[in-house]
């Protein structure tokens, strides 16, 4: 699907069924360095079973047109003018990593908007070590190895991966070494910058899920437990075995918590 946001090309994935604005809408929002195409599994779901679904490419990312947003915040509004342009009062936002930062702000600060929050590998604050930051800046194909390496637990490195020809570490850096270049560096910078956040939370009114990976060293689980227990009813489930790669590591648990959290 494609959209026309601030005047910007823009793209969003409806799960293989046309966008319906009546039915209860669901936007996912990507991680840093990544596009739609990360939840190619839990949308397309949701878009047969009676929802209207948007799997954006943030600007800069994917098939969206440049230049990359700076800050979490400008994220948020770009959401927001995403829900407007689809003719939509309220939706529900899936997040994962920059992308749970990205709709937990709008919750924060746009909540006549948000129906409720699904924050996967969520951590407040999001801070990025200073090491992995200066490669984002001037060594990218270091950096990627870096993020994709952090990003999963043991079983994603063994054979035993989810079906024959299935490579759940290579398909992850494939996608990161597409998107263009720069990216990488802002969108961590984004994340390592955000601040604000424990003030948002007592604002954050709508039901909120966190799902957390018990082996994630990118975003750790005890990263989350601050925010969560400011958001009035807020609960969490953690993966047991599963790193930052939530969707890639563990799709059909995560499809199951957020098919019941939407219901």
């Amino acid at each position: 699907m494609e959209l026309t946001v601030n005047g910007r090309r823009a793209y969003a994935y409806t799960g293989g069924r046309t966008f319906d604005p009546k039915l209860p809408a669901v936007v996912f929002i990507h991680g840093g360095e990544q596009d739609h195409s990360v939840w190619g599994l839990q949308s397309r779901y949701l878009a047969h079973h009676g929802h209207g679904v948007l799997a954006v490419d943030l600007p800069g990312h994917g098939r969206s047109a440049d230049p990359a947003l700076a800050g979490i915040g400008e994220m948020a509004d770009w959401v927001v003018a995403v829900l407007d342009w689809a003719g939509v009062r309220t939706a529900a936002l899936v997040g994962h990593s920059m992308g749970s930062l990205i709709a937990f702000d709008c919750a924060g600060r746009h909540p006549q908007r948000v129906s409720r929050i699904a924050l996967l590998a969520f951590a407040y604050p999001m801070r990025v070590s200073r090491t992995l930051l200066d490669a984002t800046k001037n060594d990218e194909p270091a950096a990627l190895a870096m993020i994709n390496a952090w990003s999963h637990a043991a079983y994603a490195h063994y054979p035993s991966n989810p079906g024959p020809g299935f490579w759940v570490r290579g398909e992850n850096l494939r996608l990161m070494q597409r998107q263009k270049p720069g990216v990488v560096h802002a969108d961590f910078a984004a994340c390592n910058d955000y601040g604000g956040g424990r003030e948002l939370a007592s604002r954050v009114k709508c039901p909120a899920l966190f799902i957390l990976g018990e082996r994630d060293v990118m975003t750790p689980a005890r990263g989350a437990q601050e925010i969560a227990g400011a958001i009035p009813g807020a609960k969490t489930a953690t993966l047991a075995g599963c790193g930052h790669n939530l969707m890639g590591e563990k799709p059909d648990e995560v499809l199951d918590l957020l098919r019941d959290f939407l219901r």
